[in-house]
């Protein structure tokens, strides 16, 4: 039908048949944080448009072309979907003063939104999860996050990610090298594209980060941050690195790597990966010790990062047929006036036991129901028709192994049934 209303451009539906592998990456990625000692926050998908403009930056990219931003018709506030997580954490963390009793580790989830142009692991709504250590003045919990992210790659056996870092020093030393920057690409002005130019101003180490091809040679001769960083800063990134090296996590420096929003500082990384195309990052962060401020706060250190779970399913998607889907572990046959009462009890003591358990629906035949069963997934069919309701048994047919059909009194079956699925399982 020509007026069939379809998904938003950039916005997906996750099906069914997808959702197997979604559930595995939030179970993984769950229990990692929580062996680290994290603890999940929830905080609402619509914010304050000023508390991305205060804490982001207001000539970001986010703020400046991105974000999905209205004004509540009953009373005139101006909104936001939230672009990225961190800082409606930090706002939550101020707002619940949850540092009263000492720093805190957090993890969340959820759908994040930016306005910009769909493709390949690059959505409109998209997913992530996060860890934000607030408190902590590191660079121990630098180090942390970057041992917690390579515990996450191995348990999910993905090895195909390498680390790049780097240091963008203090708000002053940024500030310091800012006017060097622009002095140098000012000289270059005719080399820059009208994104770069309309940077050159206002945020010129993004400039440093971009992918065009024609000002990859005039960004490479461009003065380095590296090189105009203090003794504190430069102490700072070596005892970060000495701690990747004594964790055993290989490393690249690059001193282009920047991030695109203001609250960072010092150490900043990005888990990239060559299978991605030009969405290489799969997870980014690094510390934050002036966003605190920056939303009404003391000053207090913070270091995060947040995975993108898109792009993390698309590693995933050539080990999909080894992991386990969900299926379920039995399917009800059942057919005969007898049966059809008797099935939804037997159903439901099954699942007392701790079984996934599909009941039929909607009638036919044993052949139909048998073909269903089977195409449900499902490793066993109980079968029961009206000489099994009035025995008082149940017949368990294996559908994923070569094992004998077997009759049980229905009494027995639920401890049965367990117990011969636990010990088919292992076959």
């Amino acid at each position: 039908m020509s007026d069939q209303i379809r998904a938003i451009r950039g916005m997906n539906d996750m099906l069914p048949d997808e959702a197997y592998l979604w559930q595995y990456l939030e179970d993984n990625v769950r229990e990692v944080f929580q062996q680290y000692g994290y603890r999940n926050i929830r905080t609402p998908i619509v914010e304050y448009t000023s508390l991305f403009v205060r804490g982001v930056g207001e000539v970001t990219d986010i703020v400046e072309k991105e974000m999905y931003s209205f004004e509540d018709s009953m009373n005139g506030d101006k909104l936001s979907l939230r672009p990225e997580g961190t800082a409606p954490t930090v706002r939550a963390a101020l707002q619940h003063n949850l540092l009263y009793n000492g720093p805190q580790r957090l993890w969340y989830s959820g759908p994040l939104f930016r306005h910009e142009r769909p493709q390949k692991g690059r959505y409109r709504q998209y997913h992530t999860f996060g860890v934000e250590a607030l408190g902590f003045p590191g660079p121990d919990i630098d180090i942390e996050m970057l041992v917690l992210a390579r515990r996450l790659w191995q348990r999910l056996d993905i090895d195909n990610v390498k680390l790049q870092i780097n240091t963008i020093g203090s708000n002053e030393e940024r500030r310091a090298f800012r006017g060097k920057l622009i002095e140098y690409f000012e000289q270059h002005r005719a080399v820059l594209d009208e994104d770069a130019q309309r940077r050159l101003l206002t945020n010129p180490l993004r400039i440093l980060d971009s992918k065009n091809p024609a000002m990859q040679a005039v960004i490479e001769a461009a003065p380095k941050l590296m090189d105009h960083l203090g003794e504190a800063s430069r102490a700072n990134f070596n005892a970060v690195l000495n701690g990747l090296k004594a964790a055993g996590i290989p490393y690249v420096i690059n001193p282009r790597l920047v991030r695109g929003l203001d609250y960072y500082n010092l150490t900043v990384f990005e888990w990239v990966s060559g299978a991605l195309g030009a969405q290489s990052a799969v997870c980014s962060g690094g510390r934050y010790d002036g966003l605190f401020e920056q939303l009404g706060g003391k000053a207090t250190p913070g270091c995060g990062f947040g995975i993108g779970v898109e792009r993390l399913l698309l590693l995933l998607e050539s080990r999909k047929a080894s992991m386990p889907k969900l299926e379920p572990d039995v399917y009800v046959v059942h057919q005969g006036e007898a049966a059809d009462k008797i099935a939804p009890a037997a159903a439901e003591q099954l699942r007392d036991a701790g079984l996934h358990v599909v009941l039929h629906c909607g009638g036919g035949g044993f052949k139909a129901q048998m073909k269903k069963a089977d195409a449900s997934g499902a490793r066993f069919a109980v079968i029961i028709g009206d000489n099994e309701a009035a025995a008082g048994t149940l017949a368990v047919k294996p559908l994923r192994a070569t094992h004998e059909q077997k009759t049980v009194a229905l009494a027995d079956a639920v401890t049965m049934i367990k117990t011969e699925c636990n010990q088919w399982l292992t076959i």
